[in-house]
Formats: C-alpha cells, sequence, structure tokens
C-alpha cells in the first residue's frame, strides 16, 4: 500500500468493519465479510468516497461490476463519477444477446457474461469487486471488457489477499485496493 492511503485515518475504520469468518464457506477459508462494513454507514461512505476520490476526473466511462458483491461498490462510484455501470454477471442471468468469457477457478471452471453493446469501442473502463483472491475473476472481466473494445484503466478492489498472488495474474494492469488481509 502507498503512504498516502495508509495514512489515510478511513482506511483503518473500513478495515476494523470486516468481519473475518474462520472455516466459511469450507474448512480452511478465512472467509473476508463486507456484509457488516455495509452495516455501518460511515465506513460505508468512506469506502465509496475513497474510490470516488481516486477515480473522479480520470475519464471513466464504464464502471464494470463483478456479480455480486462488485454489484455493491459498482453502481455509487458510477454515479459519483458520471459512468454507465455494466453488470458482469453468472451465465444466463441477463435477457438478449451477451458475450461470455469463461475462466478456471481454483475448484473448477466459471463464467462471466455481459450485454452486447454494453460497451463501445474506445471507452475507459474500471472493474469493481470486494475482493481479489487469485485474481481469476478480475482477469475475466478485463479479457470481457476488452474484447467488446473498451480499455481497462484500473481494477478496483475494497480487500486483496496478497498471500494468493492474484495481482500477480493480471498482468501488469494497475489494481487499488484499500484493505489487505493475510
Amino acid at each position: 500500500m502507498s503512504a498516502s492511503r495508509v495514512e489515510d485515518p478511513r482506511i483503518h475504520g473500513i478495515q476494523t468493519k470486516i468481519r473475518v469468518v474462520p472455516d466459511f464457506p469450507k474448512p480452511g477459508i478465512m472467509f473476508q465479510d463486507i456484509t457488516t462494513l455495509l452495516l455501518d454507514p460511515k465506513a460505508f461512505k468512506d469506502t465509496i468516497d475513497l474510490f470516488v476520490e481516486r477515480y473522479k476526473g480520470k475519464n471513466i466511462s464504464i464502471v464494470a461490476g463483478i456479480e455480486a458483491r462488485g454489484f455493491i461498490f459498482g453502481p455509487p462510484i458510477a454515479l459519483a463519477i458520471g459512468a454507465k455501470f455494466v453488470p458482469l454477471r453468472k451465465p444466463k442471468k441477463l435477457p438478449g444477446e451477451v458475450i461470455s468469457q469463461e475462466y478456471v477457478l481454483e475448484y473448477g471452471r466459471d463464467c462471466i457474461e455481459m450485454h452486447v453493446g454494453a460497451v463501445k469501442s474506445g471507452e475507459r473502463a474500471l472493474v469493481v469487486d470486494d475482493l481479489i483472491a487469485t485474481g481469476g475473476t478480475l482477469c475475466a472481466a478485463m479479457s470481457l471488457l476488452e474484447r467488446a473494445g473498451a480499455e481497462v484503466a484500473e481494477c478496483a478492489c475494497v480487500i486483496e489477499l496478497p498471500d494468493l498472488k492474484g495481482r500477480e495474474r493480471l498482468n501488469g494492469k494497475a489494481l487499488y485496493v484499500l484493505v489487505e488481509s493475510h
């Protein structure tokens, strides 16, 4: 983390509101629960404000949120910076014509979809999710947006699990996180 973020008192407030649930959803997983952050209006607002402060005036026209928790953080960021919100959803959730991107998880395969026409060539996109672990979902999101002609400016997550080295899978794409969890 950069020195300026470490010094921001809002970061500590956000970090203290994230509940860690051991052995969920399976043994050995330390689940980062953001629902407790959402229950605190100040911490939730601080989270959104930190992202907005970073991205306002950066010529971003798309905020793409990854289902499901990217849908919590993405829309308020999009509204505040004057961008459209594009939901990236699990298969068969979007009506109409979609483009898909498969990706590999630690425990199998998954897929995300986006409406055809949601993104125009040359638009600048921000990808938002609550957490980066291994980076597979963010990589799939970037690939989907780039296939549609967008330029992914950056990825933004509330939490990073640096021990899982997801940042390394992003092929040098900038990643902005508020909280690291070990």
